[in-house]
């Protein structure tokens, strides 16, 4: 059993995490803290006439935070009570999330993309008192579904301006009422519960303390000095019901940088752009997407060659950072060539002033990594889990080792047991799930150490590479032990690739159901004369399994003989959230897939039963 420990720096605070809000107003009020993109005065009160982006100070974030905050208790919210936020990444977001802290009350987050069956589940099982929605179908959707939520009193629509109507109540409340709630919070309240994605089974709802988010942030800030402080800026486009957003939102509001939060994905890059971020926050997914488009690009204007030289260069030139002898000098100047052609255009795609992100909630190919950092883009890779609020390891500008998911942050501990399973305590680690003693004594080893369900090794340096996930090792019909991880990883490298998942528990070999990316499929089937075509009529075409195949066997070299795909078969169409098959943060739910797919799996079988 391998284990390394790093002693924090700084403590959980004492008090609630609404407690920096009014610290903010009273010490930089005129700092701005949130920009709105595109405000809407039907949702919230714009307060002078405004046809662009409409920059909020700690002032009057504080000013807004109170006023709701007098409102809730106008509507009866009390200390503890949990409060449903059904919502896309928007400034209400956050205000309403510090109101509830700042009463003491309970935030849930639902994701906005959630199945009624799932927000039905949240709201009844954490047995929320009232919900904050953003849009028509969320009110819809709830109301569905009140006779089967006996607690939940009261519902408020962001869109549809109860939010103000919400703020006119609360004003035959004293503001010294709330400032008695807020100082009252301690850091052993409960500050929100977090449902987790449920790959396997309903969601879990993890009990997070006040103290348990304020040390994480307060560790992460302290050793990301040149990421987080203040004078930076974000974009933020991952949804807040997520906690590693929620993590950057409660590191933003404590450090008085500054956060544009955007609820539309399709627009990320435009708003990169347009508010230039010095850092952001992102899936690895974002990153694929982009290297595949820039490569797509290169081949349209028939430079393909020219982005590979450059992508070669960027890796080796990455690599080379990590020797004691750094890059050689005719690197050097084929880097700085490639720079001028190529990877400043990349740099400008987020923004130009964006030099580093932080990337989690998947995996990060290797090869991905060291490109981007050879482009002049450095993806600092962590670790986390909900349960552990959620950040355990990352990557730092400072000691960094691509590939790995970086050493602990101060405060935490990693061990690896015996059976590979990663296991880490501290106090960002929460205390246990909402209305479940039994998962929460599963949750934990018999000795304290929460068990992260993930498979992993620690280096001699102390950097923690992620492996697999238990739960997720499959056993072939011969005994052979399969992670799947890895290898769909390296499979999805392909740009026609969007997901690729093993099948392999109880079988005779290993095979992989793969999909197709549906913006690269247009341009694919366009430049092979198979115009109009869609996959579904084109997944036996003989061109298009070559490339699928070129892909396996290119994952098939990393593996050893027993772990490498034999078969696969290109499903009709790709895997969505909506149908159940992905989480928010586009993990694979393996169960909805089986079942899903399970001719197109038995197909891979026939002959061999």
């Amino acid at each position: 059993m391998r284990e390394t420990t790093v002693e924090p720096i700084v403590r959980g605070d004492e008090g609630g995490l609404a407690e920096q809000v009014w610290r903010n107003a009273a010490e930089d009020p005129d700092a701005v803290q949130f920009i709105r993109p595109d405000p809407d005065p039907r949702s919230w009160p714009v307060r002078r006439s405004v046809g662009g982006p409409l920059p909020v100070t700690c002032r009057q974030f504080r000013d807004d935070v109170l006023a709701v905050a007098r409102g809730f208790v106008a509507a009866g919210i009390t200390r503890g009570d949990r409060v449903g936020l059904l919502s896309r990444t928007r400034y209400e977001w956050s205000m309403v999330d510090y109101a509830l802290w700042a009463i003491g009350a309970v935030s849930v987050p639902i994701y906005d993309t959630s199945s009624t069956e799932q927000i039905r589940w949240m709201l009844g099982d954490s047995g929320a008192v009232g919900c904050v929605l953003e849009t028509a179908d969320h009110a819809a959707a709830v109301a569905g579904m009140r006779t089967e939520l006996p607690e939940l009193r009261q519902t408020w629509r962001i869109d549809a301006g109860d939010l103000i109507d919400l703020v006119a109540r609360g004003r035959a409340v004293d503001a010294t009422e709330v400032d008695a709630r807020r100082t009252a919070v301690t850091g052993d309240d409960i500050a929100t519960i977090v449902y987790t994605s449920g790959t396997t089974g309903p969601p879990k709802g993890c009990v997070l303390t006040h103290r348990n988010l304020s040390a994480d942030v307060g560790n992460a800030v302290a050793v990301l000095p040149e990421l987080l402080h203040p004078g930076a800026s974000t974009v933020l486009f991952l949804p807040l019901a997520h906690a590693f957003a929620r993590l950057i939102q409660i590191g933003v509001v404590r450090i008085r940088a500054t956060m544009v939060q955007s609820a539309d994905l399709s627009s990320v890059l435009d708003q990169l752009r347009r508010f230039r971020p010095t850092f952001i926050l992102a899936v690895p997914r974002m990153f694929e997407k982009m290297h595949d488009h820039a490569r797509q690009s290169a081949e349209d204007a028939h430079r393909g060659w020219l982005f590979g030289l450059a992508e070669r260069v960027a890796v080796r030139y990455s690599r080379a950072l990590d020797t004691p002898r750094g890059p050689g000098g005719l690197l050097r100047l084929a880097h700085l060539v490639f720079d001028l052609a190529a990877y400043r255009r990349l740099r400008a795609a987020l923004g130009g002033r964006c030099r580093t992100a932080m990337v989690g909630g998947a995996p990060l190919a290797e090869r991905l990594g060291h490109f981007f950092r050879g482009a002049g883009v450095t993806l600092l890779e962590g670790y986390g889990l909900t349960e552990t609020s959620p950040a355990l390891t990352a990557n730092l500008p400072t000691a960094m080792r691509i590939g790995t998911v970086g050493r602990p942050l101060p405060g935490v501990a990693i061990r690896v047991a015996d059976d590979g399973e990663v296991q880490a305590r501290g106090e960002v680690v929460f205390g246990g799930y909402w209305n479940n003693p039994e998962a929460t004594r599963e949750a934990f080893t018999d000795d304290g150490w929460l068990r992260t369900g993930d498979l992993g090794r620690i280096d001699d340096d102390g950097f923690l590479r992620i492996t697999g996930r238990t739960k997720e090792v499959m056993v072939t019909a011969a005994g052979k032990n399969v992670v799947p991880g890895p290898i769909e990883q390296c499979i999805r490298e392909h740009p026609l690739v969007s997901q690729a998942m093993l099948v392999a528990d109880g079988r005779p070999y290993v095979a992989a159901l793969v999909t197709v990316d549906p913006r690269t499929w247009t341009r694919w089937r366009e430049q092979h004369g198979r115009s109009g075509a869609s996959v579904a009529a084109s997944r036996d075409d003989p061109t298009l399994r070559g490339e699928i195949e070129t892909a396996i066997e290119r994952a098939n070299r990393s593996v050893s003989r027993a772990e490498q795909v034999k078969a696969f078969r290109i499903l009709p169409r790709d895997l969505t959230e909506a149908d159940g098959e992905l989480t928010p943060t586009l993990k694979i739910k393996r169960e909805v897939v089986r079942e899903h797919f399970a001719d197109e799996i038995d197909a891979l079988y026939q002959g061999h039963r």
